[in-house]
C-alpha cells in the first residue's frame, strides 16, 4: 500500500481524488496549503511516495512547493495538477522538479493512470542493461534507484531527471535536439521557450560531470542539443 499527499485546497478535487486514491488501495491524506503540505511530508513517517500537487495554492504555489521539496532532497514523484496548462507553465513545473503534470479538467481515469505509472517508476522500452546500471567514467547510475554513484557518495536523483539522463544514455554519441526532450521525455508537443530545458541539463550536469562548468560527458551542440559520451577521448 503505498502512502500519498494531496496538496489541493478546492475541496471536492481533493475529496474526489483521496476517495478514489484510497479505492485503489492506497493511503491518502489531504493538505490545503503549501505550507501545510511541506510540514506533513517533513513530519511524515513512514514517508509518503507520491505527492499530487496542485500548482495555485494560498500562500506559496505549487512550483515553490516542489521546487523546496527538491532541495531539501526529497526525491518521491511528483504530480502536478493545474489549470495552468500552457507549454511554458508544464516546462516550469518540469524544472521546479515535478516529475508529471496533468491539466484541470482532468479525466479520473487518466490521473489514476499516472499515478500508477509513477509509483511503477515503469521502465523505457529497452533496458540501459539488463540490470538497469550503467557505468561511465568513475561513476555508476543505478536507473532502478535512482541514484548515482560517484567517489563514493550516493547522489539521488528526481524520477524525471532519471528518466532524462536514461534517454540520452540510451542514445550516447547522438545528438539530441531540444524538441525531441519535449517530445519524448517531457510529452510537451508544442512549440515553446527551451531554456527550461538548459536549466534542467545545467542541473543534471551537477550529478554526472566531475566539474560542471566543463562537462565531458553531457555536451551542449551549440543551436542544436546535446550529446551524452560515456567514453569521450
Amino acid at each position: 500500500m503505498s502512502r500519498i499527499l494531496i496538496i489541493e485546497d478546492e475541496a471536492h478535487i481533493a475529496e474526489g481524488v483521496r476517495f478514489n486514491l484510497e479505492l485503489e488501495g492506497h493511503q491518502a491524506e489531504v493538505a490545503e496549503t503549501g505550507e501545510a503540505g511541506v510540514q506533513a511530508i517533513q513530519a511524515a513517517s513512514p514517508p509518503f511516495d507520491l505527492l499530487v500537487l496542485d500548482v495555485m495554492l494560498p500562500g506559496i504555489d505549487g512550483f515553490a512547493v516542489a521546487s523546496q521539496l527538491r532541495q531539501n532532497n526529497w526525491f518521491q514523484p511528483i504530480l502536478m495538477l493545474t489549470a495552468r496548462s500552457r507549454p511554458e507553465d508544464v516546462l516550469q513545473g518540469f524544472e521546479a522538479g515535478a516529475d508529471d503534470y496533468l491539466a484541470k479538467p482532468f479525466v479520473l481515469a487518466i490521473l489514476l493512470a499516472r499515478v500508477r505509472s509513477l509509483l511503477r517508476r515503469g521502465p523505457w522500452q529497452q533496458p540501459v542493461s539488463k540490470a538497469g546500471v550503467f557505468e561511465f567514467g568513475n561513476k555508476r547510475f543505478d536507473y532502478d534507484n535512482l541514484e548515482i554513484t560517484a567517489n563514493g557518495r550516493i547522489l539521488r536523483l528526481t524520477l524525471m531527471e532519471a528518466n532524462l539522463l536514461r534517454y540520452l544514455i540510451q542514445r550516447q554519441g547522438t545528438v539530441i535536439s531540444r524538441k525531441m526532450i519535449l517530445d519524448d521525455v517531457w510529452e510537451v508537443h508544442e512549440d515553446t521557450d527551451t531554456r527550461a530545458i538548459d536549466n534542467f541539463i545545467a542541473r543534471l550536469r551537477k550529478h554526472v560531470e566531475d566539474e560542471p562548468a566543463q562537462p565531458r560527458h553531457l555536451l551542449t551542440v551549440r543551436g542544436v542539443g546535446y550529446k551524452f559520451l560515456a567514453n569521450p577521448s
